[in-house]
């Protein structure tokens, strides 16, 4: 049985996020951990301001509150979803505790605008660029809408990190991996063929042999943005590295800070360090 953590803040739960979670699960047959990453340095409220307004236990009571009832919240969605779950509330910082939880995960969920501050920032935030650096696991980026999952695009260049990905996606979500699929790559030749041809549709064969093949034309960045564009929240999308060191020449951290800002759908995100 798999291990899927969903990492979720208290004060500001993320709908997308838990449902995402829970259908994936329910459809898996896995287990669901509920990471509430209740940091002690995160507030709904501006500490300064509740000093000076002498109101500081109270709010703190409040935010306590706000806290606990997303917990009942998720753990109700889970009991009504039919998964199994359990629920951790880690109480230091958000990322470091995060990052520890992955190194023992099959997969983690979150959503690309997840801050674990009281401030918004546009997806990706900078926690999740700083996740996604170092991040132990494979991530699943929920889609600011949840919706159910019904096929799949596999972005792939001819890369280690891109094979890479597609392998940890199908070994880690086999039911998800039999839904419908399509292997996109781009040339900048008139070449209509995917990098390493044989071998590819050989390996494809063995971990989904009814995905279907489409070869686009011109500069990778522009015309996987203008494809994906046109999808929506019901397409899961799986990609390669994330990371600092580049080492695909698409999917660098650029490439996927790209999609999470412009595209609707879900990202399953992996990289082999």
């Amino acid at each position: 049985m798999k291990k899927i953590i969903v990492a979720l803040d208290g004060l500001k739960l993320s709908e997308s996020s838990m449902q995402t979670a829970i259908a994936v699960t329910a459809r898996e047959k896995a287990h669901l951990v509920g990471v509430f990453l209740d940091d002690f340095t995160h507030n709904s409220f501006s500490i300064a301001t509740a000093m000076e307004t002498n109101d500081l236990e109270a709010r703190m009571a409040k935010d306590k509150q706000i806290r606990d009832n997303a917990v009942k919240e998720f753990e109700t969605a889970c009991q009504a979803g039919g998964v199994n779950f359990t629920v951790r509330r880690d109480k230091s910082f958000a990322l470091p505790d995060l990052l520890r939880e992955s190194i023992y995960a099959d997969l983690l969920i979150i959503g690309a605008d997840e801050t674990f501050t009281r401030l918004p920032e546009a997806a990706p935030t900078r926690f999740i660029r700083d996740l996604l650096s170092e991040v132990q696991c494979p991530v699943l980026i929920s889609p600011l809408k949840w919706q159910p999952v019904e096929k799949t695009v596999m972005l792939y260049d001819g890369a280690p990190s891109s094979v890479f990905a597609i392998k940890m996606f199908s070994a880690i979500l086999p039911e998800t991996n039999k839904l419908p699929a399509t292997v996109i790559t781009v040339r900048g030749d008139d070449n209509h063929h995917v990098p390493e041809n044989q071998l590819m549709k050989e390996f494809m064969k063995r971990h989904n042999p009814n995905a279907a093949y489409e070869v686009l034309q011109g500069d990778a960045e522009n015309a996987i943005l203008d494809h994906l564009l046109k999808a929506d929240s019901k397409t899961l999308v799986v990609l390669g590295a994330y990371q600092r060191s580049t080492v695909s020449r698409w999917f660098k951290a650029s490439m996927a800070d790209l999609l999470m800002k412009a595209v609707p759908c879900a990202l399953f995100i992996a990289h082999n360090k």
